[in-house]
């Protein structure tokens, strides 16, 4: 039984790019990237079968039966045997799908292209490793706070993760109002904190203050906490490379701000999720490694997640989509200044418990996200754009 299998939701843009894919008569599967998506990678699955002889119904079938030769427990498909369209078609965190047919004319017949888009799309990769599909558990046990209601299924055996309905269950204390449109609270000046409980001041010397969180974001070369001293650069292995991105798992614990420290002092930034794709990777890879014996220089962390670049920092302003939805990440910024616009929460999160203004992946959540004390001591993940290894290497 899957944990995190998400409720399916009939998408008309996928739609049409499946129905523009069809047009094409091309067989290709390959995920790709779409500007007119709502979704920043598509998944694909194509089936091309003579004319009249199997209806969609029939397609769809085939391509769940090939989860007879799927081997979750090794990620495996059996040999000389096809799985992929089986994976995607059950990967947990697509929850979207458009789907079309065409007529093609090839070799002297009349042939029919099935084709069906899911967004985000799946059949990712890491390091050698397929990265499985879902999340073994009792049903909706792993649903992100996004989608952390449970639509029961028929048989009320077993359910899908679907978008909930929360209401606001919070006060902003002394120094901030509550928006009670946004759920979110807006802070004095000089305070800030999901509860406006925090007051704040620092000066920057190489880089520019971040008054939301009260503390310095480095320019590239530079370090510590005033952005005072200059770091050297240092060359790295990566433990996982994603669409170019460097990613590297710490050894060592320390709190959120003394891993932030530590990835800036090499040149990097603690790691940010933009998408399911880096979700779904860096949570196999997680997975992978708490099964294995992995280098570890000290033993004083207190739980076996792992800091992300993500905190809470109230705005100002509410945002809203062009539809008049709120925006419900508004308030969490990567350590770059951007808001949050992807969410992995576990279910129930984030529940502010402790003042959990920082974000770590929670391996009892199969490392989706939660909100925690930011001096809680997590091995942490640094992440190294491309162009900062290169300028170290020309500087070498």
């Amino acid at each position: 039984m899957a944990g995190n299998m998400q409720k399916m939701e009939w998408n008309e843009k996928l739609a049409l790019l499946a129905e523009d894919r069809a047009a094409s008569c091309l067989t290709d599967t390959k995920s790709t990237l779409h500007d007119a998506s709502p979704f920043h990678h598509i998944g694909w699955n194509t089936r091309l079968s003579t004319h009249g002889v199997l209806s969609f119904s029939d397609v769809i079938g085939s391509w769940f039966e090939e989860g007879r030769d799927y081997l979750y427990q090794s990620g495996q498909c059996r040999r000389n045997a096809t799985c992929q369209h089986y994976t995607q078609l059950v990967w947990a965190t697509s929850s979207h799908v458009g789907c079309a047919k065409q007529f093609c004319p090839r070799e002297g017949g009349l042939w029919e292209l099935f084709v069906c888009a899911y967004g985000p799309g799946g059949n990712w990769e890491v390091n050698g490793w397929l990265v499985v599909p879902y999340k073994t558990g009792l049903s909706c046990s792993f649903c992100t706070s996004s989608m952390s209601g449970c639509f029961r299924l028929w048989d009320h055996v077993g359910g899908l993760c679907e978008t909930p309905r929360n209401p606001c269950r919070m006060s902003c204390g002394q120094h901030g109002r509550l928006n009670i449109s946004s759920c979110k609270c807006r802070c004095e000046p000089g305070f800030t904190g999901r509860f406006c409980q925090v007051r704040c001041s620092v000066q920057c010397v190489h880089g520019h203050y971040k008054e939301e969180e009260c503390s310095c974001q480095c320019d590239v070369g530079y370090g510590g906490a005033e952005c005072a001293e200059k770091r050297q650069f240092p060359f790295h292995s990566c433990d996982v490379r994603i669409d170019g991105e460097c990613f590297m798992v710490s050894p060592e614990a320390d709190t959120y701000y003394g891993a932030k420290s530590h990835c800036q002092e090499r040149g990097g930034v603690l790691a940010q999720i933009h998408n399911q794709k880096v979700q779904d990777i860096l949570a196999f890879y997680l997975c992978q490694l708490e099964g294995r014996s992995n280098e570890v220089t000290n033993s004083d962390f207190e739980t076996r997640n792992f800091w992300i670049g993500l905190t809470y920092k109230p705005l100002k302003d509410s945002f809203r989509w062009d539809t008049g939805e709120i925006a419900g990440l508004s308030s969490f910024r990567w350590d770059t200044g951007e808001i949050a616009g992807f969410s992995s929460f576990a279910f129930g999160q984030p529940d502010n418990q402790g003042f959990g203004n920082c974000v770590e992946l929670q391996a009892s959540s199969a490392f989706n996200w939660n909100d925690q004390r930011c001096k809680t001591r997590n091995r942490y993940i640094c992440q190294y754009a491309p162009e900062h290894i290169a300028r170290w290497e020309r500087g070498r």
